[in-house]
């Protein structure tokens, strides 16, 4: 088998500038020339064997980054903007997009926040918002959206929020609960704690320093929310020196990442960084167990599952997605190279879907990309109930998965047949950037392809695609 050749010039020039060295004496610390040096950055040639043992005793870097990062994220959600009818004529080649996620990132992320303002002002006129007509209209991001690509760029691993959340963990007593743990912290700021009748599942009264959660909240989610007040309330240095370096483009963007990063370190405090990680592999990702052991929900449990990206202590490579009942998506997250469209709904095919029809049930799947790579998804819906009989219940689908090289490590994949080709079933990203010709559920033609139109001939779809 031929042997992968990496090229990570973008990597090597953000560890170079975090390091202030010069080509030159990088390239001595290297013990590469200055050229040899300079070709690597540029991608014209690939990271040797040499460079990789450097990087990792000179510097302590940790190599797996090479391949990690950006530059898969940024080849899907540009290949799928440049799927968008305004942009006529042919789209690039794959290989194009690859060349300008590697070589320069910064101009893709340009085009992707070009395009994203695009669509904003789009959907507005369409809707009839009268955004320009207003004194106040601006052309900028969806908040929304700018958070979410901000934890999606951050391979949705926040460091110093992890290991802070992790420190506090490690700070319980004896025998005391995750509950308890909070309530006794947040009473050293004199704040009192009470359960209350009340279909609001966490208010926090300022004024009176009064911290209310409801009684009818499941214990997972009080726990939860224990915790990310705690995060707002001690931990405000640490959410806005973290939110400082985002720069984002609105309060508005800003507020919501703080509750984000809130949320986050609720998630890592609840299940800390190492303990998570051995408890997960010794139990073969078995999200109940994991649940029971840390006392979180299973959407908690398959959330922080595709957080656990710490640099030398990484786990399986996993992604994470919800939908509602009409398909949307909700959250997303992916750690592998399997990209979710930033707009729209997840492909029919996938197994999210058929979770709603089995309530309770774990649902598994082998699942095949149009580029080959394979997945071990597993699916399950998740129901939020509002505490009482007129209170709607919330149902989401989540989906959690790797890729099928990892499917061993977990339990949910004993006893299928990894290696038979015909067990995998066909999905894709978006129909838009989709190449498969003949999908049964496909919504939408792909617009790089040609269509030809036969009256006279229906086959699986109205159209034949070239």
């Amino acid at each position: 088998m031929a042997v992968q050749k990496l090229y990570a010039g973008a990597k090597l020039r953000e560890l170079r500038g975090r390091l202030s060295l010069t080509q030159k004496d990088f390239a001595g610390k290297l013990g590469v020339s200055l050229p040899y040096l300079n070709q690597m950055e540029n991608n014209n040639r690939p990271v040797s064997t040499a460079v990789v043992l450097g990087l990792a005793q000179e510097f302590g870097f940790d190599v797996t980054e090479l391949q990690a990062g950006d530059e898969a994220r940024l080849v899907g959600d540009m290949r799928e903007a440049m799927a968008d009818p305004v942009l006529s004529g042919a789209a690039p080649a794959l290989a194009d997009l690859r060349l300008v996620a590697a070589n320069a990132p910064s101009i893709a992320r340009a085009f992707l926040d070009l395009h994203a303002a695009y669509r904003q002002t789009h959907e507005r006129l369409a809707s009839l918002d009268e955004a320009l007509g207003r004194e106040d209209a601006r052309l900028q991001p969806s908040p929304w959206e700018e958070v979410r690509d901000f934890f999606h760029y951050c391979d949705n691993y926040i460091d110093a929020v992890d290991r802070s959340a992790e420190r506090f963990a490690s700070q319980r007593k004896p025998d005391e609960t995750i509950a308890d743990a909070v309530i006794r912290a947040l009473s050293i700021q004199q704040i009192n704690v009470i359960y209350g009748d009340t279909n609001t599942v966490r208010h926090y009264d300022a004024p009176s320093k009064t911290l209310t959660i409801s009684r009818y909240a499941h214990p997972a989610t009080q726990s939860f929310q224990l915790l990310l007040q705690l995060a707002l309330i001690t931990q405000e240095s640490l959410l806005d020196a973290t939110l400082d370096l985002a720069r984002f483009q609105s309060p508005e963007a800003r507020s919501i990442a703080k509750v984000g990063l809130a949320n986050y370190f609720a998630g890592a405090a609840l299940m800390p960084y190492g303990a998570f990680l051995d408890a997960a592999q010794k139990e073969r990702h078995d999200l109940e167990v994991l649940a029971t052991r840390f006392g979180a929900s299973i959407e908690q449990v398959a959330h922080r599952l595709s957080t656990m990206q710490r640099p030398g202590a990484k786990g399986i490579p996993f992604f994470f997605v919800r939908v509602d009942q009409a398909g949307t998506i909700t959250k997303r997250h992916s750690a592998t190279t399997l990209q979710f469209a930033r707009y729209g709904g997840a492909c029919p095919l996938w197994n999210m879907h058929q979770a709603f029809e089995t309530p309770g049930q774990f649902l598994r799947q082998l699942a095949e990309t149009p580029d080959g790579a394979r997945y071990f998804c597993l699916a399950r819906d998740v129901s939020k109930s509002g505490g009482a009989y007129n209170v709607p219940t919330r149902r989401y689908a989540i989906g959690l998965g790797c890729e099928v090289r990892h499917a061993p490590a977990l339990v949910y994949a004993d006893h299928m047949d990894l290696g038979a080709a015909d067990a995998y079933a066909p999905i894709g990203i978006s129909c838009r950037i989709c190449e498969r010709r003949n999908c049964h559920q496909r919504s939408v033609p792909p617009l790089e392809r040609q269509l030809r139109v036969d009256p006279n001939t229906r086959g699986v779809l109205p159209y034949q695609i070239d």
